[in-house]
């Protein structure tokens, strides 16, 4: 599932090609990804919007601003994709929604595995949004800072993987940044978050942070299906130290990387450097 960095490059790809456009057609494939309001009234709707200048994020959430005082709100989940091309860019067999714009070309949405969703809600109702209201604070935002982490954790006797993966805990953090953070800290992924030392807690935070900035500077991490907004995959996934390097060495130790399974979801880790 694209992450925090991989959805902010998506934005900041589009709003380059975006702003002013007016949205002319839809050609909605399959009704099922419109999550609100029904598929017919959001065709209806959305004609003759024009996006505005500045478009937005909120954890993995796009949020695509209009004019009249709507935004189209985005979900890529698993393999979502929604790519600004030339009109005359062959038809992809997993395109569910095209948007015809007013220069000639469109915007597309494609996702084979069709978890992906669409809403378009009044702007001023975004923050009350189901999925986007009880999100956590961004990890680049001035409200996550160490202090914040310290808090929570004392507070919190659960596993810190999981709980870096609760969107309302820290929002947009998914697997791949969780594990390079959590390496980059030398923090087990099993460990108990209360459990961790205050300078453990300082080097984890400054690690989020760190791992969230890289993805963003190299326009995110694609193994498979990622791409940003004009099509172009990221390169983020070259820089990675544990994830999905299971039986390769530590670029710290040289000892193999392991995978291990924590809440559910496979967990990257060196258990030399990353000690239980």
């Amino acid at each position: 599932m694209p992450e925090l960095p991989e959805v902010e490059t998506v934005v900041r790809s589009l709003e380059q090609h975006l702003a002013g456009l007016e949205i002319t057609a839809v050609d909605l494939h399959m009704p099922k990804v419109i999550r609100h309001p029904r598929p017919e009234i959001f065709t209806e709707e959305i004609v003759g919007k024009q996006f505005l200048k500045k478009l937005g994020r909120r954890g993995k959430y796009i949020l695509l601003n209009l004019t009249d005082g709507l935004t189209l709100v985005v979900h890529l989940r698993m393999t979502g994709r929604l790519v600004y091309c030339v009109a005359e860019t062959p038809l992809e067999k997993h395109t569910h929604v095209v948007f015809h714009l007013n220069n000639g070309q469109h915007l597309r949405f494609t996702d084979i595995r069709q978890f992906g969703r669409m809403s378009l809600l009044p702007t001023n109702q975004v923050s009350e949004m189901s999925g986007i209201k009880d999100l956590g604070p961004e990890p680049l935002d001035t409200s996550f800072t160490r202090e914040f982490l310290k808090k929570e954790f004392r507070r919190r006797r659960t596993r810190v993987k999981p709980l870096l993966l609760d969107q309302s805990f820290i929002a947009g953090l998914g697997n791949i940044y969780a594990d390079e953070a959590l390496f980059r800290a030398k923090v087990h992924p099993e460990r108990l978050a209360a459990e961790l030392s205050p300078r453990e807690v300082a080097a984890l935070h400054k690690s989020i942070v760190e791992v969230i900035a890289g993805g963003i500077k190299h326009r995110g991490t694609t193994f498979r299906d990622y791409v940003d907004g004009e099509g172009r995959s990221g390169s983020f996934q070259h820089h990675l130290k544990v994830y999905n390097r299971e039986g390769l060495p530590c670029s710290n130790c040289g000892k193999s990387i392991e995978r291990i399974k924590v809440g559910g979801r496979s967990s990257y880790y060196c258990p030399y450097c990353q000690k239980k």
